[in-house]
């Protein structure tokens, strides 16, 4: 396994592979809790917690787990930007080996205190990473997919001209009950000036 330091330490990645293909499979997926994998001898398709696509060969979920890992095969997974600063669990990191997956890890702490904000510079390199279509297809995590991701997400949300509306409704999606005032802050106030604008054609829904 190897590691390389990139933007100055703040993103860790480890080589994994590359399973064919590029988007979700047709096979039908069973939402399901637990590590059970098989029922009456066939195998089932878990998606992790909050697993949604963002748009064509991006993903966003919470933590997957080992009853997961079926379901993330199918999907061809190239890279995982993963938003936690604790190590990789050892059984993900197989999977990825195996998969010839490549994680990148923005470390931001899960901070619940009111007015925290997350890195800019941070999520400002994580971006850079998200929209380099070299890394596609991609899944997005953090613990629950909520607050880290949300964030990550609604300022890629930016990048592709959506109003503040539509991404504060998205990330509520998610969030819930759970939302933060200075997550929706964040994004509102984050500056994307220095980081390339998506053209309309990057979005799976303007084909």
């Amino acid at each position: 396994m190897k590691i390389e330091n990139l933007e100055e330490a703040m993103c860790q990645t480890i080589d994994a592979t590359v399973t064919s293909g590029g988007g979700i499979s047709r096979r039908e997926t069973i939402p399901a809790t637990g590590e059970e994998a098989e029922r009456d001898g066939e195998e089932l398709y878990v998606p992790p917690l909050n697993f949604s696509m963002v748009d064509y060969g991006i993903f966003r979920s919470g933590f997957p787990d080992t009853a997961n890992f079926t379901f993330l095969q199918t999907l061809g997974l190239r890279s995982i930007i993963y938003l936690c600063p604790e190590p990789y669990p050892e059984a993900n990191v197989e999977f990825l080996n195996a998969n010839r997956i490549r994680l990148f890890q923005f470390g931001i702490e899960g901070c619940k205190e009111p007015f925290v904000n997350i890195p800019e510079d941070i999520i400002r390199a994580a971006l850079k990473v998200l929209i380099d279509v070299r890394n596609h297809p991609l899944l997005i995590h953090c613990k629950r997919g909520k607050h880290r991701t949300g964030c990550l997400v609604g300022c890629f949300r930016k990048l592709q001209r959506w109003c503040l509306s539509s991404i504060f409704d998205e990330y509520q999606r998610f969030a819930a009950a759970k939302a933060r005032v200075s997550d929706q802050r964040f994004m509102e106030l984050f500056d994307i000036a220095g980081l390339k604008q998506l053209p309309a054609s990057f979005s799976c829904l303007k084909s």
